[in-house]
C-alpha cells in the first residue's frame, strides 16, 4: 500500500489565538479577526502592534488576537489609540469597533481623530445593529428594519436615515484611506483583505488615516439563519452601503 501525502492549504494564523470565541452562529466577527490576524502575520506586524479594543460583541477581541490591547471606554477608542500612537509612534496601531460603539456614543471620536489625520487604523464592524445589548437600533440600521427599539422598523420621519460612515470619513482632510468591504462572500472577503492591508500599509508609510468598513452579519439579532443573512447583505445592505474605496490619496496626491 503507498504512503499518502498530505498538504496542509488552509491553517489559522499565527495572531489568531487557537480558542472558541463567544460568538454566535453566522456571526462575521470571526471572518474579521482573522482577516486582520492574517495580515498582522504576512507584514510582520505582530510584535509590534499595539490594538485598542471598543465595548460591543468585539470587546473580548484581546482574546482572540494575540498582539498587546487597550480596552477603551464605550466609543472612546479613537481617542484612546490617538494617545497610544504619539506615545509609541513606531508601533502599529490599530482600533476595531462595532456601528454603535463607533457611530454612535463614539462620533465625536472618529471625527476629529480622522480629521486629524491621525497616523492609525479604524477598522469599522457594520452590522446595522446593537448585538451585545439586545438588538437595538443603531445609527445604521437600515429604513424599516425592525430592532427591539424600533418594533414597527426605522422610520426615517422619526428616527433619521441610516448614517453612511464611509463617505463621512472620506470627505475629511487628514484621511489618506477610506473604504468599505463585506464579508458575505468569498468574493467580497478577498476584496475587504485588500482594503484592510491598505490602510495598514499607509500607517507604515506615516500618510495618514486609514478606515475600513466591513458589512456583516448578525443573525441572532436579525433573527435569521446565517445564510439569509448573507442574502441580506447583498440584497439590502450593500445597496444602501456601496462597496469599494472612497479614498486614496496614493491616486490623489497625498495629505498635507
Amino acid at each position: 500500500m503507498s504512503e499518502m501525502n498530505e498538504k496542509l492549504v488552509f491553517d489559522r494564523p499565527e495572531s489568531v489565538i487557537d480558542r472558541a470565541t463567544h460568538y454566535c452562529p453566522g456571526c462575521h466577527h470571526g471572518i474579521a479577526h482573522r482577516l486582520i490576524g492574517e495580515l498582522l502575520d504576512e507584514m510582520n506586524l505582530a510584535e509590534k502592534t499595539l490594538m485598542t479594543t471598543s465595548i460591543g460583541c468585539s470587546v473580548f477581541l484581546y482574546n482572540y488576537l494575540n498582539v498587546d490591547a487597550v480596552e477603551a471606554p464605550h466609543g472612546r477608542a479613537p481617542a484612546v489609540a490617538t494617545g497610544v500612537k504619539r506615545s509609541r509612534p513606531d508601533h502599529f496601531v490599530f482600533t476595531y469597533q462595532g456601528d454603535g460603539d463607533l457611530a454612535s456614543i463614539g462620533m465625536a471620536e472618529i471625527m476629529h481623530a480622522a480629521n486629524r489625520g491621525e497616523k492609525m487604523c479604524v477598522v469599522f464592524v457594520n452590522n446595522t445593529v446593537y448585538g451585545m445589548t439586545g438588538g437595538q437600533m443603531a445609527p445604521t440600521t437600515l429604513i424599516g428594519q425592525r430592532t427591539t427599539t424600533t418594533p414597527a422598523g426605522r422610520c426615517q420621519t422619526h428616527e433619521g436615515a441610516p448614517i453612511r460612515m464611509t463617505e463621512i470619513i472620506a470627505s475629511l482632510g487628514g484621511v489618506a484611506f477610506a473604504a468599505r468591504g463585506a464579508l458575505n462572500t468569498v468574493a467580497n472577503i478577498k476584496k475587504a483583505k485588500k482594503y484592510l492591508k491598505k490602510a495598514f500599509e499607509f500607517q507604515l508609510n506615516n500618510t495618514g488615516f486609514g478606515f475600513v468598513e466591513l458589512l456583516s452579519g448578525c443573525p441572532t439579532n436579525w433573527k435569521m439563519t446565517p445564510l439569509a443573512a448573507n442574502e441580506r447583505i447583498t440584497n439590502e445592505m450593500i445597496p444602501y452601503f456601496p462597496l469599494g474605496v472612497y479614498k486614496d490619496v496614493s491616486e490623489e496626491g497625498g495629505v498635507c
